[in-house]
């Protein structure tokens, strides 16, 4: 058997290929009849079939597991990542809530102080003048 088809193939079908290999190199005692050979070499190709199927199933079953143990990798690394994003915005937001306050404290005195500006004022109106 070549390499190529030994590292290809798993090992019970290597194992099922040498064991088949090593019965045919067996030499026959009796002619066994020929239905009888028949039937023997159909069942060992179904059996082939069926075994190379298999192999495809699971082939194909290991390269689906890859693809989704990528996703959840995938995945994993956009929530870390939006988890760092959203804290980066829950930092931007408390500042501009802190600036916010700041500004409004500083519009509020500004206007308290306008306003005693203008009472003044009214005052001045009011003295007689001189």
């Amino acid at each position: 058997m070549s390499s190529y088809l030994r590292d290809r193939m798993p090992m019970g079908l290597a194992l099922l290929a040498v064991v088949l290999l090593g019965w045919m190199a067996v030499p026959v005692r009796g002619q066994a009849p020929v239905e009888d050979l028949t039937s023997r070499e159909q069942a060992v190709q179904r059996g082939q079939l069926k075994a190379g199927a298999a192999y495809r199933a699971v082939q194909e079953a290991q390269y689906e597991a890859k693809l989704a143990e990528q996703d959840v990798l995938n995945a994993r690394e956009a929530h870390q990542a939006a988890q760092k994003h959203a804290e980066e915005m829950k930092h931007r937001l408390d500042a501009a809530t802190r600036a916010l306050a700041a500004a409004r404290e500083r519009e509020a005195k500004a206007r308290k102080d306008y306003e005693a500006a203008l009472a003044d004022v009214d005052k001045a109106f009011q003295k007689p003048p001189r």
